[in-house]
This record gives structure tokens, C-alpha cells and sequence, in this order.
């Protein structure tokens, strides 16, 4: 072996609490102890120098550009693998420009552009006919992925005691599925706001194709405008979107979110969360996220209790994501080639890393998904229990 090669054995040993083979410059080599979960070949070496500056990035760009080849069910390798980032190397200050982006509205437009705006024929491939891009909720084991969106949406709706004649405003509201359901089922009068203009161009035409345009728009907007239209609706409710404003801006989308709502309303708040504070994985923040942050639990309340947002109930729909996440990559390998077709073999190599390394971190604990449900002020007008 090379010396490069015995550099790059010598600092993978310490993922060894799931047993896998390596095969490298010839020779092959068992890490852990006990009969191999799964084997790795390498291809071409990664430097320890990258894997120190970022494990993930090194090993992530190594997967894309097939320098590292798994036999074996992705998600499951992952699954062992990712369980074990605490031994991740991370050199922040190297990566600086990378993990901490400009919070500007130009910036966040672009980034959020990157990712939504590759193009609806991509998201229809993978994703069930809602097209819902957020997590689903699993009532029952058969559920299929489509029943889940449908429950969750239901879920949240329930949550937010819609009535005739409200308004509902919709902060990152995707191609529109709750908004949809919401004028459907409530008859509430609804805006969403988005950054994406393939995402508005669809949700325009499912408004059209409902025949819902007396009860919802859209409008290509930033969150931060909102509070400058002088309008207050009745809930407010935010999926999946938070995790896009940045660490240093949680104050002021929490603040945003309490100018519009009507004093009493409802904001119900569906967001990745994290037991502690991080500016997020490199890989993730180059090639799917860009400007991506989760927030913590602890860092939303505590914004929220300034404000006098009272949280009224707290979900955590974990295992529900990791579910959803599978259910999208079996969908994903299934127009596999049609993505490939579209975009290459690099990039649907990224996008299924991408979905099977979170279906692994949400079910090892690393990442988790939470529902609140706050209201602005106190209101006594609300049912007593929880289970309305």
C-alpha cells in the first residue's frame, strides 16, 4: 500500500463499532470486530488531510465521484456508519466561507433557489402526486407515502382549529398541498409565500385547477416583507421552512411570525431541530442546502418566550422523517436512470446519499423533527385538552 493508503486505513479503524471490510490498494482489511455488515472499496484514496479539514465533505465528494464504492444497502451502511459522528473531524475555521453564509434576502433567494428550483419534473419523479417535500406522518404500517402526507397535513390542520372564514398564511408553503387542503376542507382564506418560482408556478396552477382562486394566492416573497404588508391573519403555519433563515435570524422570523398573527392566533412551527447548537455538515451545506441550519429546541423557546408566543404542544415526528426519507429513495431508485438521464450519474449518487444519510441520522437520534404549537398571548378560548 501506498503511503496515502495506510494514512487513510489508519484513520478509518476508529469507525469500528460496526464491523465492514475494506478493500484498499489490493489488499483487503476488516475494521471492528465480528463478520463484515458490509464491504467498502476504494477506489482512490482520500487525503487525511481532506478528512481532517471535513470527514463527511472528504468521504461524501469520495461517494459521488465513485473514488468509494459500498456493496451493500446504502441506507443500512450509513445507518452504522453515521452513528458514530461524533468522531467526525470538522476544521471550522477552514471552512468558514462554506458553513457561515450570507444572511442577506439576495443570498437566502439564491440559496433556496439551488435546491427547489432544479426543476418540478425532478421533484414529480420521487416525491407522491401531493408533492409534499416535508415529513410525512405514519398512522398505521401501511400506510404509503401518499396516506402519510395526507396525515400530516390533517394533522397540523386539527392542530391549528381551523374555522369557516379564517385567513391562514403559509410561510414557505412549497407547491401549496396544505394551503390547498386547508380552502378545501376549512373554507379558510389562505396566502403562501415562497422563494421558489418553480414552486409558486405550480401552486398557481393547482390553485387554478381547484377552482380555489377566491380562497388562496401566492406570492413570491421574503418573510421578512411580510410584516410590511400590514396584514394580521388567524394562524400562521410554517413547515420545513425555518431551517433556511440562519442561526443569527431565528429572532427575527419568531418576531416576523408574531407581527402578522392576530392577538389569540395560532402559529404552529414543523422544523428540523437538534438537541444542541451546530452551523451544520459541510457536505450538506456545498451540495444540498446551501446556508441550511438546524436549530435547536432550546433556541426557538427561548426566542419564543420573549415574545410572548405561549407553546401550547410539542411533537417529535423523528421516526416519521426517517420513514418518509425511505419511502422518497425507493421512489428515487426507481426513476434512477431517469434521473441520471436528466442530470448525470454524480449527481444521483448525491441525491441518494443525500436522502439515505438523513433517513439514517433521524433514526439514530442525530437530528429529530418537532411540531409547535404556540399561541401569540394567552388564549383561554381554546379547548381544554390537547386531543381536539
Amino acid at each position: 500500500m501506498t503511503a496515502v493508503e495506510k494514512e487513510f486505513l489508519s484513520f478509518m479503524k476508529k469507525f469500528d463499532s460496526a464491523p465492514f471490510k475494506m478493500t484498499i490498494g489490493g489488499e483487503e482489511h476488516i475494521i471492528g470486530e465480528g463478520e463484515p455488515l458490509f464491504s467498502v472499496k476504494i477506489n482512490k484514496t482520500p487525503t487525511v488531510k481532506d478528512l481532517l479539514v471535513s470527514t463527511s465533505l472528504a468521504l461524501g465528494e469520495a461517494y459521488m465521484n465513485k473514488d468509494i464504492e459500498i456493496e451493500g444497502d446504502l441506507y443500512e451502511v450509513l445507518e452504522n456508519f453515521l452513528s458514530q459522528m461524533d468522531k467526525f473531524s470538522t476544521d471550522r475555521k477552514s471552512l468558514k466561507k462554506l458553513i457561515f453564509t450570507s444572511l442577506s434576502k439576495k443570498n437566502q433567494q439564491k440559496e433556496v433557489s439551488s435546491h427547489y428550483d432544479i426543476g418540478n419534473d425532478f421533484y414529480k419523479l420521487w416525491l407522491d402526486e401531493t408533492m409534499s417535500y416535508s415529513c410525512g406522518y405514519f398512522k398505521t404500517e401501511n400506510d404509503s407515502l401518499k396516506d402519510a402526507q395526507y396525515n400530516k397535513v390533517d394533522r397540523i390542520l386539527e392542530k391549528l382549529l381551523l374555522k369557516e372564514g379564517m385567513t391562514l398564511c403559509d410561510i414557505g408553503c412549497g407547491w401549496g398541498f396544505l394551503l390547498i387542503e386547508a380552502a378545501k376542507k376549512y373554507k379558510i382564506k389562505g396566502l403562501g409565500i415562497t422563494l421558489s418560482k418553480e414552486q409558486k408556478k405550480k401552486f398557481e396552477e393547482r390553485i387554478k385547477e381547484e377552482h380555489l382562486e377566491d380562497y388562496l394566492s401566492v406570492e413570491l416573497m421574503d418573510y421578512r416583507d411580510l410584516p410590511k404588508k400590514g396584514i394580521q391573519f388567524d394562524r400562521v403555519v410554517s413547515v420545513g421552512m425555518v431551517e433556511h433563515v440562519g442561526r443569527d435570524n431565528y429572532e427575527l422570523f419568531m418576531s416576523s411570525m408574531k407581527q402578522i398573527l392576530k392577538p389569540g392566533g395560532l402559529f404552529l412551527l414543523h422544523f428540523i431541530s437538534s438537541l444542541h447548537e451546530s452551523p451544520g455538515d459541510p457536505w450538506v451545506k456545498k451540495y444540498i442546502f446551501p446556508g441550511g441550519v438546524v436549530p435547536s429546541i432550546r433556541e426557538i423557546e427561548s426566542i419564543a418566550c420573549e415574545l410572548k408566543l405561549y407553546t401550547l404542544d410539542v411533537e417529535s415526528l423523528r421516526r416519521h422523517y426517517s420513514k418518509t426519507l425511505l419511502c422518497w429513495n425507493k421512489n428515487f431508485q426507481e426513476h434512477r436512470d431517469e434521473v441520471v438521464e436528466m442530470f448525470g450519474d454524480t449527481f444521483a449518487r448525491m441525491w441518494e446519499l443525500y436522502l439515505c444519510a438523513c433517513a439514517a441520522t433521524f433514526k439514530n437520534g442525530i437530528i429529530d423533527l418537532h411540531q409547535i404549537l404556540f399561541s401569540n398571548g394567552v388564549n383561554n378560548d381554546l379547548p381544554m385538552t390537547r386531543w381536539y
